[in-house]
């Protein structure tokens, strides 16, 4: 791969900022991971930044990439892997562990490692752990390179539905009944967990929701109507995360509000409604990736409950200490209420998803929504703040 037109100096007036698009992973996201790459490179400004496509295969290896969004799309109902675009099977890529040099290197066996020239700031459009965990958020932070997104904290805890219901719980928002079985407890009872998840079936009522504790995008969710499904269902959930969270069904409309961390601080968007999809038992990954069930943009609210939901997301953003941005998602009860499922701290982000269109109703087109999440991650500094 040529090297000799790539900027060098960080101090060159002309230089434009040089964005690094991280995508791909170790997650069972990979794929919808590429999509959201996909659309981030076909939009970004590429007259006001220079664009550095690095994927992350799925065992941990990281490449360059072809800059061809248009290959990183679900075709035939199948996602994309980084491992079909990687310039060489065999090099990788090499990101600096010293604040004071951003230089990226790229090296191959048997031949003398490139210098890609820096990078300013980082986008990393990783769903799942191995990426939006806080892993990555961590290593960005030990190297000195500002990213779009939320810091490690933030990441950690948004990846972590337990956790993240018990600060929302802290901060008063209102969560759903949850119970979760963690790895120990299921490896030292099996019998005693199982009855765990009975019991709480007994005080709160079927269906039930089984799913990962620590993944995202609808993926090893079960909808579990009665006992005779609790057990395939736990085992899905385990072949993602080890703990698994099992939530009460919340009777309710589901709503979404997105936030974006603009110059004077975050902002709500306006909320979209998710009906329920014809096809499918509840809003899960094909709902949302293969047959992209349209969501209701605006969402049909009057304007008390959409001042409400807006302020309940910011106040979830916060809650969480999250920046950049958050995709905070509710039910909306039979008796007005809003009860507050999830924060995702990097939302789906293609032009269809829900957190994008979001914004474009509101006036924020989905190129100027990259372009501000760029700057606002060049405003901050690593390290504590």
């Amino acid at each position: 791969m040529s090297t000799e037109n790539l900027p060098q100096s960080p101090e060159s007036p002309s230089r434009k900022p040089r964005v690094a698009i991280v995508f791909g992973g170790r997650s069972s996201e990979h794929g919808i991971s590429m999509v959201t790459a996909g659309a981030v490179l076909s939009a970004i400004d590429r007259t006001k930044y220079d664009v550095l496509p690095i994927g992350i295969t799925r065992e941990g290896r990281w490449v360059l990439t072809a800059d061809e969004p248009e290959r990183m799309a679900i075709t035939d109902r199948r996602t994309p892997e980084v491992e079909d675009l990687a310039e060489s099977h065999e090099g990788g890529v090499v990101l600096p562990v010293d604040p004071a040099n951003r230089e990226v290197v790229y090296s191959e066996p048997g031949s003398v490692p490139k210098a890609l020239g820096e990078v300013d700031v980082v986008f990393p459009v990783l769903h799942g752990p191995y990426g939006e965990d806080g892993t990555l958020q961590g290593l960005l932070e030990l190297s000195g390179v500002p990213y779009v997104g939320a810091g490690v904290l933030a990441s950690a805890v948004g990846q972590d539905k337990e956790y993240m219901k018990r600060i929302f719980t802290s901060f008063g928002l209102k969560v759903g009944p949850y119970v979760v079985i963690r790895p120990r407890e299921w490896a030292q009872d099996e019998s005693a967990a199982r009855k765990k998840i009975v019991d709480f079936a007994g005080e709160h009522g079927w269906p039930l929701f089984v799913k990962p504790a620590r993944a995202g995008s609808s993926i090893g969710i079960t909808k579990v109507d009665d006992l005779s499904g609790l057990d395939e269902a736990i085992a899905t959930a385990q072949a993602h995360d080890p703990k698994i969270l099992v939530e009460a069904a919340v009777r309710g409309r589901e709503i979404e509000c997105g936030v974006l961390e603009f110059e004077d601080g975050p902002r709500a968007s306006v909320p979209a409604e998710i009906p329920p999809p014809d096809a499918h038992a509840y809003y899960d990954f094909e709902a949302k990736y293969i047959d992209s069930t349209p969501g209701v943009v605006p969402a049909p609210l009057t304007e008390e409950q959409t001042a409400e939901v807006q302020r309940l997301a910011v106040q979830a953003f916060e809650a969480v200490s999250c920046e950049g941005l958050v995709r905070a998602d509710f039910f909306l009860t039979e008796e007005g209420e809003f009860v507050i499922n999830e924060v995702n701290t990097l939302p789906g982000f293609t032009p269809i998803s829900m957190y994008p269109q979001m914004w474009q109703a509101g006036g924020v087109s989905y190129p100027e929504l990259i372009d501000r999440l760029v700057q606002a991650a060049l405003r901050r500094s690593t390290g504590l703040r």
